[in-house]
């Protein structure tokens, strides 16, 4: 809990070298952590207000723990220099003492967002509604966009769940926040499988269970499957109340893989007995999908995760055919925003140049052309003016500018939490 509204105050004369080689004027913050917005194994997350400009931002507070490398702030001052529309973003971060203790807090400025999808699901969830589909579409197209963007860079998040992709219910723009799991991964190397929420966690790390193994962005790719289908339910697709039991639920739906598939799941080489059962036809289960939502369902909780697509052919998907669409409106009645076709280079890394061809909307005019040439052409202009166009920005850019590193001033007035 937050004893009282708190002050924060950062001084850049106390920051780290990448702060004190800068040449910008000494600036001082100070931060009104008003309340506790998050918390859980990794510290808290408070709601804070900026009191010189009434800004207001998330700090999220972690223990830093010697035995435990905490690799997120690195990975947030990566995304930082390659940011993304669809990505929580770092302003800054400061180290923090707790009061009469040894303890060292790491606590990350981050831009604030007021809702998360698990929360806007439960809107609807708690009126036994059904999320409208073209909000799933939305959430769903940016939650691959973001993973998408990551895994251009070479990092996997490792921990994808609705209470992990953060939404602004009035603009409907989600973003992935969290990356306290995350992980840039090298190739050939081995990482722990014991890793990602239960429900959401891919087959291969179930399997591995504590095991070190080797993986691949295709466990974020499963991850958002789930998701997907805990938006299309209302709850999660594969509640399993242990590892065991969560394997069940998967093959319960999905059907027991063959054997050879088992082989390449069980990559720990462990004695594993799995029940039989055919797999469950997904329309039963999701009656109201498109058949286009349903076939992306399917391909991205494949078993066997070189099967699975990847995040950017996921945001290629023929289930996104909608949002692509020049005459789609929002329930408001406003357009889709220009920034769902802004592709960062990290993204377009990962497509092939027939995915790419699929990620941009067709003109209007050409959308019943038999002219491959013709909408080519037409693709080619749309590009150069999609990548002209502004990109939106933060608000407080200046600041944020000028505030890469720095550190705390007075230690015994940070916000405070009891665990």
């Amino acid at each position: 809990m937050i004893h009282s509204p708190t002050n924060i105050c950062l001084g850049i004369s106390q920051a780290s070298k990448m702060a004190s080689d800068s040449s910008k004027p000494k600036k001082i913050i100070t931060y009104d952590a008003q309340r506790i917005i998050g918390q859980g194994s990794f510290g808290a997350v408070f709601y804070t207000r900026v009191v010189e400009t009434d800004e207001i931002v998330a700090i999220k507070k972690v223990l830093q723990d010697p035995h435990y490398k905490n690799r997120e702030l690195q990975i947030m001052r990566q995304l930082k220099k390659q940011p993304h529309p669809y990505i929580v973003q770092l302003k800054h971060y400061f180290s923090s003492k707790a009061p009469n203790s040894q303890e060292v807090y790491l606590n990350l400025v981050l831009e604030y967002v007021p809702e998360t999808l698990y929360s806007v699901n439960r809107y609807y969830t708690k009126r036994k509604e059904i999320m409208p589909a073209i909000f799933i579409k939305i959430y769903t197209y940016q939650m691959f966009r973001a993973l998408a963007h990551i895994h251009g860079m070479g990092i996997v998040h490792r921990d994808l769940k609705p209470q992990n992709l953060l939404v602004n219910p009035v603009t409907h723009t989600l973003k992935l926040c969290d990356f306290g799991s995350g992980k840039i991964l090298v190739k050939g190397e081995t990482n722990v499988a014991y890793i990602c929420s239960r429900f959401y966690r891919a087959p291969e790390l179930i399997i591995a269970g504590d095991s070190y193994i080797p993986y691949t962005s295709a466990i974020d790719v499963w991850s958002a499957g789930c998701v997907l289908c805990e938006l299309l339910m209302g709850g999660p697709i594969f509640p399993g109340i242990s590892a065991r039991d969560q394997l069940i639920e998967i093959v319960k739906i999905l059907g027991t893989p063959s054997d050879e598939d088992i082989a390449k799941i069980n990559v720990a080489k462990h004695n594993v007995a799995i029940p039989q059962f055919q797999p469950c036809p997904l329309g039963t289960l999701f009656k109201k999908a498109s058949p286009e939502i349903i076939d992306l369902v399917q391909n991205t909780l494949k078993c066997v995760p070189d099967k699975r697509l990847s995040s950017i052919c996921a945001v290629a998907s023929t289930a996104f055919d909608e949002l692509r669409d020049p005459s789609t409106l929002l329930p408001d009645g406003s357009p889709i925003s220009l920034v769902m076709w802004q592709f960062t280079n990290e993204e377009l890394s990962m497509a092939t140049p027939e995915v790419a061809a699929n990620l941009y909307p067709v003109p209007e005019d050409l959308s019943n052309s038999s002219s491959e040439s013709q909408i080519a052409d037409s693709l080619s202009e749309l590009v150069k003016t999609i990548s002209l166009s502004p990109r939106p920005h933060s608000a407080d850019t200046t600041a944020e500018n000028s505030l890469n590193s720095q550190m705390i001033q007075n230690g015994n007035n940070e916000p405070q939490s009891t665990t």
